[in-house]
């Protein structure tokens, strides 16, 4: 047992599992330093090894001693397990407080490393960066932007940190594991908000207003040339398009031309269709509001996720990642005007309907040229199924199908608002923290309001992130006689409008109702019994003639009339009894502008 541990052991160092390597020698070979003031632990263990949690803070704290006039270390927020979450704000001007930043003439990136622990090449390119900005060395940084900086999100998964936590990534020699500490993926909980440390960005992201936010990655797939991929929702199926094609004219040109001129390869962020046979085509991915770069798209907030690939060496990885945030910098104060006036566009429009769930194409559109790896195919003896192996030799794809996820599956009409019950206020709490404009109200509307009546309903059979999500479909009836005062009325006609929607919108897949939220409308706590409800219903019938004859009419339905329990449920369901909140979506909708009076008292913004 204990020598085949070490065989495993030396298996994982040599990562002699993996496919071959293609030959890097890239010009950002440059930027490492062995010793001298502020040497990152990266690059003393020859780009091998990334820090632990205790000398990664430690690591900060220096960098904030060696430039105290420009640097500042922030605690965001705690893990669960009680681990404080950092950030490091850089400014020239020393403006590290929010509202003073907001005053700064220069636009802010806000930089995000280890969402999923293991992936932490954000980490240490980061701190070579700022390393320099420190000693001197890039003194260009902090004249063109300011810096908001997380070295590690998920505090606590980066401290299950093991050899073993990744069969398909070359390096570091030990990494953390995706998920935190109550096993969720952070970057799955970016609508439902469960996880204290992704509160913790969107309070950043609330209280700073960057103008542009970068998620680091390590992506897993498939071999191919490029070493740093990245993207973000295409403007064809983008809800915010005028960034989006801002960020296709103004700032990607740069990161890559600044990637290609250092000796890395950029690439689009797209999957594999069939990951043992690559020439069936790539997948174009659409991210939805759970994900980083899908909720950034809804907020109007210009979001680039980073997918560094894999199986190139940690040394590259990391490299790549500083000169992707150079070129994003570079970008980002060359173009702040352009890219500032598209996210004024963005937050002033809110569209009569929205586009909540989408598919994949049925029709390829086509990729013209395509750095992928050459491979062989062969039917492996383990598996019984045909496998590929990567051979290590670069091969360029030609004509190469891609299909994205353009086929619009469900569409929804955007209310003019959404009406919260009081006793919802943890959903008032999120709403806070999604940057949604929320008014308490006072007095009675003077409108039509509707209510979404659940028809049927699915729970998935497993649990996905802590939930067992939902799926249902609906019935919009008017909504009689409700007293709003006291409630809350949430306006999509606003920055985060489109945001409000698919949060409090049921049919959405994101929406706090397919998160669960509302599951206890699903549950019945009154009943009734058969001596009383039978003569109850007997006169019943005989008062409402109209009532009887539907009666009469769902009884020549075999299955129904044969049905004891089913019956006896219908005619309860008919009495005044029945309970009224029974699978009815307490979130009430108006579609015209309701008069309603906020109390100013208690107006959140």
């Amino acid at each position: 047992m204990f020598a085949s541990l070490l065989f495993l052991s030396a298996i994982v160092a040599d990562n002699s599992h993996l496919p071959p390597l293609i030959p890097w020698q890239g010009d950002s070979l440059s930027l490492l330093q062995q010793q001298g003031p502020l040497t990152t632990d990266f690059e003393l263990s020859q780009s091998k090894a990334s820090p632990n949690y205790a000398d990664t803070m430690a690591f900060v704290d220096r960098l904030v001693a060696a430039n105290p006039t420009q640097f500042q270390s922030q605690i965001i927020g705690y893990s669960n397990s009680n681990r404080a979450i950092k950030m490091l704000v850089a400014s020239e001007q020393g403006f590290f407080e929010a509202g003073q930043m907001a005053n700064s003439t220069k636009p802010t990136v806000f930089i995000q490393a280890g969402i999923h622990a293991g992936e932490i090449d954000g980490k240490d390119a980061m701190f070579m960066l700022l390393r320099d900005i420190a000693t001197g060395k890039r003194r260009d940084i902090l004249k063109k932007v300011n810096i908001l900086f997380i070295p590690i999100l998920n505090v606590d998964g980066h401290e299950r940190s093991s050899a073993f936590n990744r069969i398909n990534q070359r390096g570091p020699e030990k990494m953390g594991f995706r998920t935190n500490a109550n096993n969720l993926n952070l970057n799955r909980d970016f609508t439902k908000l469960d996880t204290p440390e992704v509160r913790s960005v969107l309070k950043v992201i609330n209280d700073y207003n960057p103008n542009l936010y970068i998620d680091v990655h390590v992506t897993d797939g498939a071999d191919y040339q490029y070493d740093v991929t990245y993207g973000y929702n295409p403007v064809f199926a983008s809800e915010s398009p005028a960034i989006s094609d801002a960020l296709d004219q103004y700032i990607k040109p740069v990161i890559d031309e600044t990637l290609q001129k250092q000796g890395h390869i950029p690439g689009p962020l797209v999957f594999v269709m069939d990951k043992r046979d690559f020439k069936k085509g790539l997948a174009g991915w659409v991210a939805t509001p759970r994900f980083s770069n899908g909720w950034g798209d809804l907020k109007s907030l210009p979001t680039i996720l980073v997918e560094n690939h894999s199986l190139k060496p940690y040394q590259q990885r990391v490299l790549g990642t500083y000169v992707f945030l150079d070129g994003a910098i570079n970008a980002l104060s060359q173009y702040s005007h352009e890219l500032s006036n598209a996210v004024k566009k963005e937050q002033e429009f809110v569209p009569e309907k929205l586009i909540v769930k989408r598919g994949y194409a049925k029709q390829a559109h086509t990729i013209s040229e395509f750095k992928g790896v050459e491979y062989t195919s062969s039917v492996s003896a383990l598996s019984g199924q045909t496998e590929v192996k990567y051979l290590g030799k670069a091969y360029t794809y030609t004509d190469l199908p891609i299909y994205w996820q353009k086929e619009v599956e469900r569409v929804v009409d955007v209310p003019e608002a959404f009406f919260v019950p009081p006793v919802y206020s943890d959903i008032i709490e999120k709403l806070k923290l999604h940057g949604v404009s929320v008014n308490k109200l006072k007095g009675a509307n003077t409108q039509p309001l509707k209510l979404a009546k659940v028809l049927d309903y699915s729970f998935d059979k497993a649990p996905f992130e802590g939930r067992f999500r939902v799926s249902a479909s609906f019935d919009y009836v008017p909504a009689i006689n409700v007293d709003l005062d006291g409630w809350y009325q949430v306006n999509t006609q606003q920055k985060a409008g489109e945001l409000a929607v698919h949060l409090l919108h049921p049919e959405a897949p994101d929406s706090f109702f397919a998160w669960g939220e509302f599951n206890t409308i699903f549950q019945r706590t009154e009943y009734m019994e058969n001596y009383a409800l039978i003569p109850y219903a007997r006169k019943m019938l005989k008062d409402n003639p109209k009532l009887a004859l539907e009666f009469d009419k769902k009884l020549q339905d075999k299955a129904f009339a044969q049905d004891a329990n089913a019956r006896l449920h219908w005619l309860y369901s008919h009495t005044p009894f029945y309970d009224e909140a029974y699978l009815k979506y307490p979130i009430l909708m108006s579609y015209e502008q309701v008069a309603v009076i906020p109390d100013q008292k208690d107006k959140e913004i």
